[in-house]
């Protein structure tokens, strides 16, 4: 099973120059089923590799662009009048799919960002009175670009919760650039093969559960989470007026799931403080709500989770 998974970080390779931990928190995103957010400039092939991804699962792939005049009903489906049998039929939307791409999410306005809401916790939309279950894996990955705020809207925080990760997706080495460029301008694109199918990816959500937590990595991945809620009772105190919300309960699951799945990635079947490290940025940057203090002072959320774990002692 290990090697198909990296027969899959191979064949995503093939057409993804560099950006190698995107391609891995995008394969512990699928071993966990959870849904991500990119965020990063035009033109770093965030659609691409999504689309490689599907191609080499051989899994259904959809894609929505993101628009101020689109309607829920463009994603999910409506309910058509047939005027020959005088009836409605339903009209499924492009939800129904496997890997569904959102891109520049941001730019639709929050009804519309709504309307996936149901769709990425339970599994199922709801058009007319009838509800209807998507296929199995389903994920949502979009995308946002951080550049223009013309025509955007911010993500309701609890549609940023739903997301399991959120990544920054930054620029290419110039050797990685200058490669790209040259296979691109060559034509020199290989083809995707399909490398790993619905039934060994099931497998491979079934040993995610096998994967060995100790009680105190549980107790450590909670630490985490807690101390960005009440950053004073773990000795942060210069925290307490930068953070207006700390991260949900869902980050708690979600560092729970990740840190097994990044283990798992790296050949083991246990987890370390290491693993929980190196996923607890991704799972919990976009549930941390900043106070206007924060923002005034342009501090992250990021270098605030840096602060959590440096501070927070190691089981």
């Amino acid at each position: 099973m290990m090697e198909a998974l990296r027969a899959l970080k191979s064949e995503i390779s093939k057409v993804i120059v560099g950006h190698s931990k995107l391609i891995d928190f995008l394969i512990i995103a699928l071993l966990c089923e959870g849904h991500v957010l990119i965020e990063g400039v035009p033109g770093l092939a965030k659609t691409t590799t999504i689309n490689t991804l599907a191609k080499a699962l051989g899994l259904s792939f959809g894609r929505v662009q993101f628009t101020p005049d689109l309607l829920p009903s463009d994603i999910i489906g409506a309910e058509i009048y047939n005027p020959k049998s005088g009836e409605f039929v339903v009209k499924k939307g492009p939800i129904f799919t496997n890997l569904l791409l959102a891109d520049e999410i941001n730019r639709a306005p929050a009804k519309v960002q709504s309307a996936l809401l149901e769709a990425m916790q339970e599994y199922q939309v709801t058009i007319g009175e009838e509800s209807f279950k998507l296929p199995r894996p389903f994920l949502v990955l979009a995308t946002q670009n951080p550049i223009e705020s013309t025509g955007t809207y911010s993500l309701p925080e609890a549609q940023l919760d739903r997301f399991m990760m959120k990544i920054f997706l930054g620029y290419n080495t110039k050797e990685e650039e200058i490669h790209m460029a040259r296979r691109v301008a060559l034509g020199m694109q290989e083809g995707i093969e399909k490398v790993l199918d619905a039934t060994t990816l099931k497998a491979l959500q079934d040993k995610l559960k096998m994967v060995h937590i100790d009680s105190e990595i549980e107790a450590y991945i909670a630490d985490i989470v807690f101390a960005s809620r009440e950053p004073k009772a773990y000795g942060l105190a210069s925290l307490e007026g930068m953070i207006r919300y700390g991260a949900s309960p869902r980050a708690t699951i979600d560092l729970h799931k990740a840190c097994r799945a990044h283990a798992l990635l790296l050949g083991r079947d246990f987890v370390t403080p290491v693993d929980v490290a190196s996923v607890s940025k991704e799972v919990m940057r976009h549930r941390i709500i900043l106070s206007y203090e924060a923002e005034a002072q342009r501090v992250t959320t990021d270098a605030l989770i840096d602060q959590i774990i440096e501070t927070i002692p190691l089981p």
